[in-house]
């Protein structure tokens, strides 16, 4: 009886889990050795993949989705010293790793025979790199399901290490990252960048498996004063890695869109406000620097120093807020979302028109206000490239500089607001506004103090974007459009990443105007993709891709509400778990 039991619940695998790991590992050294053969034969698919020796472009990231996976399937053997890179046991890991390798790996033999016309244009090194990834994946796949303890459970509690060790091991994961980061930004071909992307999101979910991202979230939560002084000097060290000022623009650019995206959290992640009209407070702000930092176009013959410009912008928003807010913040729901949508659009032709022949002459209408003038602060002029300590500034790495200043001010207010006494009241009227109003909490102040809050919080940012794009236009303030930041990719942002949370809006507008800023060819289809991507969000994982406890609670399935079972005495009545 016993027997037949234990048959019954013994999973059934598709190869015994030695063969598998011995299949997994073999098939991931085969596809080492294939990324140092030729994959193609002529030049013209993007890198150098027709090199016998070394690996280039694309092959680079096969080598490296395939030694990680070769790592992991190792420390099933139970290697001393590899065990601390899968805390949380399990094949987890090993198998998502040996998805991405396969995915990126096959993603460049389709589009070497897709570009270049049909599969005779791969090298033998193209057709072994494909056998031998399927047979890793084929191996992976083969190996025991939910041996670990998984990202769900608690972890095994780690070997106590000194302070330095730990304080090292917080160091080397921000420079991973800051490599990992800078190389996305490096790549110039659009399939260069697609691999990259899937090697990464697997690689990401893997680290995630292996329990190592709970572990490095314990140390930063640990040691929280030397997190942000490393994470500090990652971001401030990018612009120093980069011989390009279009890629240290790309910078620049994130860092606009994610100050713009955390303000907007103020708004959506805490209070719960649905703001389809927030790019236009942004609008209001670079508007408002433009005309009073000496351009040539502006009807206003003043030039503010840059503090005058940016309290000039923050206070304009300000007062937009405001003047929005009061009258509409009454409404709730549906009726909020399209009262916002309706200010955006207004904004933009409001701007549109104000060129002396539809209106007054002070945004010079369609055209916009060009020939804004470079920042000088304290005689640093952020149009020159500058030398400090034998390192040379450029002039776009400056105004990445200026722009992690700003966010991180915004992210310091981001967090003293939600963590106050305000901060807890926007939480509760998100939550339930009635049961919050009847707790004695004025919902209608409340919400106009977020709303105003994340205005002025755009319009810091806006004046900074002026000065680095030199011309402001109306059409740059749009609610979708293919070149964020808009209010569309906004919103999505602050959704993708995770709402309410402080990292969550960072990493969704990285990734929101990375993509799109290296997959050009996507620009009529964006927001078909985008919209694609959000629907499998909702379905696999709604809190976002980083959420806060309550966030994950509400979503997932935790068992922390469950009824205790409790023993009855012999013939006693009770309610039992399953009954509860």
């Amino acid at each position: 009886m016993s027997t037949q039991k234990t048959t019954a619940n013994t999973p059934v695998i598709p190869l015994a889990p030695a063969v598998a790991r011995a299949l997994t590992a073999a098939g991931a050294v085969l596809t080492v050795a294939s990324t140092f053969l030729a994959w193609t034969w002529t030049a013209e698919f993007p890198g150098d993949l027709t090199v016998t020796g070394y690996p280039g472009g694309l092959q680079v990231l096969t080598l490296t989705g395939a030694l990680l996976t070769l790592v992991y399937a190792l420390v099933g053997y139970g290697i001393r010293g590899l065990g601390w890179l899968n805390p949380a046991g399990g094949d987890n890991a090993t198998r998502l790793l040996a998805i991405g390798t396969f995915a990126t790996t096959w993603f460049t033999v389709v589009a070497i025979s897709v570009e270049l016309g049909g599969v005779i244009n791969l090298e033998p090194g193209g057709y072994i790199a494909a056998a031998t990834s399927l047979v890793t994946l084929v191996g992976a796949l083969g190996l025991l399901r939910d041996t670990g303890t998984g990202t769900g459970k608690r972890l095994p509690a780690p070997r106590a290490l000194p302070t330095w060790a730990e304080i090292l091991l917080i160091v080397a994961g921000f420079g991973v990252g800051l490599y990992v980061f800078t190389y996305g930004i490096a790549t110039e071909d659009p399939e260069l960048f697609v691999g990259y992307m899937l090697l990464v999101a697997f690689g990401v979910l893997a680290v995630m498996k292996a329990g190592l991202v709970s572990r490095l979230s314990a140390l930063t939560a640990k040691h929280r004063s030397v997190t942000l002084g490393a994470a500090f000097a990652a971001a401030a060290v990018f612009p120093l890695t980069q011989s390009n000022d279009q890629y240290t623009l790309v910078g620049v650019n994130i860092l606009i869109f994610a100050t713009v995206a955390l303000g907007l959290n103020v708004v959506v992640g805490l209070a719960g406000l649905l703001d389809l009209g927030y790019v236009a407070f942004l609008g209001v702000g670079a508007y408002t620097a433009a005309l009073v930092s000496g351009s040539t176009a502006s009807v206003f013959d003043v030039q503010f120093p840059f503090w005058a410009a940016v309290l000039a912008g923050a206070l304009a928003s300000l007062v937009f807020g405001v003047v929005i807010g009061a009258p509409t913040l009454r409404l709730r729901g549906d009726y909020l979302a399209i009262v916002t949508l309706g200010f955006g659009e207004i904004f933009r032709i409001a701007m549109g028109n104000l060129d002396g022949v539809s209106g007054p002459q002070i945004t010079n209408g369609p055209n916009g206000i060009p020939n804004i003038p470079d920042l000088v602060v304290l005689g640093y002029d952020f149009g020159e490239t500058h030398t400090v300590g034998g390192l040379a500034i450029p002039p776009f790495a400056s105004y990445f500089l200026l722009m992690l200043l700003v966010t991180a001010l915004v992210v310091l207010v981001f967090s003293r607001a939600g963590n106050s006494r305000i901060g807890r009241a926007w939480v509760a009227i998100r939550e339930d506004e009635t049961a919050a109003t009847a707790m004695g909490i004025n919902g209608f102040r409340v919400k106009l103090i977020a709303f105003a809050l994340g205005a002025t919080l755009a319009g810091v940012a806006g004046t900074v974007q002026a000065h680095v794009t030199y011309t402001v236009v109306p059409e740059q303030y749009v609610f979708a459009g293919p070149v964020p930041p808009n209010s569309a990719f906004l919103l999505a942002a602050v959704i993708l990443g995770g709402m309410g949370t402080i990292s969550g809006p960072l990493l969704g507008a990285s990734l929101l105007y990375l993509i799109p800023a290296k997959l050009q060819f996507l620009a009529d289809y964006q927001l078909l993709f985008f919209g694609l991507a959000l629907i499998l969000l909702m379905r696999f994982r709604p809190e976002g891709l980083i959420a806060d406890r309550r966030k994950q609670l509400e979503f997932h399935e935790t068992g922390q509400l469950d009824v205790p079972e409790q023993r009855l005495p012999d013939g006693a009545v009770g309610v039992t778990k399953a009954e509860a």
